[in-house]
Parts: structure tokens; sequence; C-alpha cells
């Protein structure tokens, strides 16, 4: 290819191109509705990728015939269109298209078997929770991972938003923010020089709760006011 040929463009061919991909576009994305454009199931992400990406296809490549992929992003678009209509009418399709949600807390207890299933680690949840608000597990009653990877949470009764000037309550200052002191059976060194404490300390905490091995608990964090909160693990995996 010389220098001319990649110099080369038909402008208005491309105008064209792009205006008509546009309009279909925006046709499309009225027609297949809010739940499409919010993505809210794994689903309807790769739809919308996918869709998005044979427009651009249209658009910006000259070598691709026009009228063939007009015809196949429409007839994607149908098809998203088919498979929600059929998951609307069919309980089984509606899992298998879009899942189900996850309980990852139940009653302030983390599901081990429920984060392995997810392939989700101590961290990730630990972020998700953090995005609500909510820094420490105890504070949760129930989590909830939703179709669209999203963590819905349910504080414990106590715990709802209320400001300490709406109860007129004192508000000490916060001795630590939570963190993790161990995961999965494992002591959290790296947490402990920031938060200036030791190992014997977390032995120490254990034992008052009764605990022996730090092998049994699944997760354990310290709160603000220096108490340790702990996660033991189901006793199939002790």
């Amino acid at each position: 290819m010389n220098i001319d040929e990649m110099l080369e463009l038909d402008f208005w061919e491309m105008i064209l191109r792009t205006t008509i991909t546009f309009i279909a576009l925006l046709i499309l994305a009225r027609i297949m509705g809010k739940k499409q454009i919010s993505q809210l199931t794994f689903f309807h992400y790769v739809t919308g990728i996918t869709i998005g990406s044979i427009a651009g296809n249209i658009a910006g490549e000259s070598e691709t015939p026009f009228l063939n992929g007009l015809v196949s992003m429409i007839w994607w678009a149908l098809l998203t269109l088919l498979m929600s209509f059929i998951a609307l009418k069919s309980r089984k399709a509606r899992l298998v298209l879009d899942d189900q949600p996850t309980i990852v807390m139940r009653e302030g207890k983390i599901l081990e078997g429920s984060l392995k299933k997810l392939r989700l680690h101590l961290n990730d949840l630990n972020m998700m929770l953090r995005e609500q608000g909510v820094f420490s597990i105890k504070d949760v009653n129930y989590a909830v991972l939703e179709t669209n990877g999203k963590l819905s949470i349910l504080k414990k009764v106590g715990q709802e938003p209320a400001t300490k000037q709406d109860v007129k309550a004192p508000a000490p200052i916060p001795k630590y923010i939570p963190s993790e002191i161990i995961s999965d059976g494992k002591i959290v060194e790296k947490n402990l020089p920031e938060l200036n404490l030791t190992e014997e300390w977390v032995y120490e905490q254990l034992k008052k709760q009764g605990i022996g091995k730090v092998e049994h608990v699944f997760y354990a964090e310290i709160q603000t006011d220096g108490s340790l909160h702990v996660d033991m693990k189901s006793e199939e995996d002790q």
C-alpha cells in the first residue's frame, strides 16, 4: 500500500455511514429500553458492548460492508430483545441468562461458601462494603451480591445513618479505622505496625474470646474502640 492509498479518504461515505449508524443505534437503544442501557446483568453488559463494537466497525471501518454490518447490529439487538422476552416468561431461562443474587453475609456472618462460589476474596468484599459507606463488617446484618456485580447491604438495627446531633449523643474520636487483622486463618502482619499492634496482642484478644488457634478464624478486624470482632470458620473448614 502506497502513501496515496493510505491518505485516501472518502469523506462523504464515512459521514453517511456514521450518521446512519448513529441513528440506528439511537433507535435500537430506545427499543431495547432502560434495562439494557443500565446494564443490570452481565448478559446486558455483554450485549451492550457487542452492539457498540459492531456500530464502531460500521462507522469507522470502510472495509466493513455497510449493509452487512447494519443487519448484524439490528439482528443482535433483536436477539437481545428475544432473550429478554423469554426470560420474562420463564424463570429457568431467567436464571440461565441473568443468574440470581447471592447472599454473602447473613446475620453478620460471612458465608465462606458463597465467597468461594463467586471467587470473591475478603479484600474485594471489604472494598465493596466501603463503597457503601460501611467500614466494619460488624455493622452489617445482610449483604447480597446482585446480578450486576454490585453489593446491597442491610445494616444491623441501630446502625442506620442517624447523626450524633439527632440523638444528642457524645461523639468520641475513634481510636482506629476498622482494619483486617486476620484473613482466612492468617494474621495480616502488614497491618499491625500501622495500627501499633503486635501478634501477642492478637493472640491475647483471641484467648479472651475463647479461641485457641488463629487458624480457626476466618476473618477478624479491629473496631474503632480497639476491640476485636471475630468471624469464625465454619466447622467443616476448620
